[in-house]
């Protein structure tokens, strides 16, 4: 059979998608190889999110070309949905196959594959409400320690600077039995964490005739599944963490005290035009409430800097906002203009520069509030997943609040939930070591 070789852009969701991808090649008795290798088939699940994910996805899909001329090369993902044409002009590449067709394209590469055809072809049409979303089993546990079930896909929010709804379409949620399947499959296959995820999480069950939504589907599955395991939350909207939520997580052992809440504003002028519907009062009452009730969590959140209306004075609120809020770390992103929406139209009063500022300043912020946070836990017990082996007797571990340690052992755990206490900070590592119970 062909050797295949992957390589993903962008968010967690797309990480996912590619491994469902790669699992239907294994069964097909296809060779997965290093994007570094020589292969037949180069699959490139493209981010079109940014300019410079729009700039890596192409230097991925020329340098697959590059390294084997003979290949089939294939441009699938949200790149590939919104950006056909333009991808088409690239030289060496096949096949663009965008989200629309991305759970059909091994059928669709093993029919261009057979038939010799020449490219560029492209594969991809609007995707619409009743695009329902397949299961996923997998039938050996992949590289990765946790194991991530896409519970959604599309978002309906079209906040002003964002392409996503363009390129994910319209929200459309998996079947509960499909989730519960997916799940009893991965702890069957010994995964000790579960990661529900979706391009907009929180609107599941949003679009099912069901009785069903985020909260109801968390309880479900913690009471269908019984095991030693620990369900984690990825991002969640502010408009869509309910009160059951933040119960869930106070009250349930197995759902990790983690939040990721974005804010991308503290100023409730760009929030506005940012369309995002809430305003800073409301995010802040929000996260105070949620560490109040959930002692230990770990609040996290997204911040945009130099959106085209922001001032000098809408960063220092953006800025005070988390210093101030009970936040440990935050992922911090410059603006970039997207073709096609609202907010590229608006002219921009924020130079290149200012960008560059205004993200240094609030990442030197991140370190402050992650070190803060995590001197908070020293002397703690903390369940930890041991997520890989890093010299002869040391190991890598991931509590639930989202802290990354390093501990010594004579025995190999991996991939086991452990206690761990760390007990202290170096730089960017957290040392820890067995708790004397529960090891």
């Amino acid at each position: 059979m062909p050797k295949v070789a992957f390589h993903t852009l962008g968010c967690k969701v797309n990480q996912v998608e590619t491994e469902q991808i790669m699992e239907e090649f294994i069964n097909k008795g296809y060779e997965i190889v290093n994007f570094s290798e020589l292969a037949d088939i180069y699959i490139i699940n493209t981010c079109t999110v940014t300019h410079v994910s729009d700039r890596k996805s192409r230097a991925m899909l020329r340098r697959a070309g590059r390294r084997n001329p003979d290949a089939i090369v294939v441009a699938a993902g949200c790149m590939a949905q919104v950006e056909a044409e333009k991808l088409a002009d690239i030289d060496g590449i096949d096949l663009i196959i965008g989200n629309s067709h991305k759970e059909n394209i091994l059928p669709i590469i093993e029919d261009y594959y057979h038939d010799r055809r020449k490219g560029p072809e492209v594969i991809c049409q609007e995707i619409k409400a009743e695009d329902r979303l397949k299961p996923v089993l997998y039938s050996s546990q992949h590289q990765r320690t946790r194991a991530f079930v896409k519970i959604q896909d599309g978002c309906r929010s079209f906040c002003s600077y964002c392409i996503v709804p363009y390129a994910r379409g319209p929200v459309r949620s998996k079947l509960p039995e499909d989730v519960f399947r997916e799940i009893e499959q991965l702890l069957a296959l010994d995964y000790r964490e579960i990661v529900l995820t979706g391009i907009h999480t929180g609107l599941y069950g949003n679009d099912l005739s069901h009785d069903i939504n985020l909260e109801k589907l968390i309880s479900l599955i913690l009471k269908r599944f019984t095991a030693d395991y620990r369900i984690r939350l990825s991002s969640i909207e502010t408009m869509e963490v309910s009160e059951g939520i933040i119960n869930l997580l106070a009250d349930e052992d197995r759902l990790c005290r983690h939040l990721h809440v974005p804010l991308q504003s503290g100023s409730n002028k760009v929030l506005k035009a940012m369309n995002r519907r809430y305003d800073r009062e409301y995010y802040a009452e929000l996260i105070d409430r949620a560490a109040g009730k959930v002692p230990g969590i770990a609040l996290t959140t997204d911040v945009m800097v130099g959106f085209p209306l922001e001032e000098d004075n809408d960063f220092h609120k953006s800025y005070e906002l988390i210093k101030e809020l009970p936040v440990c770390d935050l992922h911090v992103f410059k603006y970039s203009s997207r073709p096609g929406t609202p907010a590229a139209r608006i002219p921009s009063i924020v130079s290149e520069k200012e960008k560059q500022q205004r993200s240094q300043k609030l990442i030197e912020l991140a370190k402050e509030k992650r070190r803060e946070f995590i001197e908070g836990q020293i002397g703690k017990e903390l369940e930890s997943l041991v997520e890989r082996k890093q010299g002869s007797n040391k190991y890598l571990a991931l509590s639930d609040n989202y802290i990354e340690m390093e501990f010594i052992s004579e025995q190999n755990r991996e991939g086991r939930i452990i206690q761990l206490i760390p007990e202290s900070i170096n730089d960017d590592t957290v040392q820890g070591k067995l708790s004397p119970r529960k090891i």
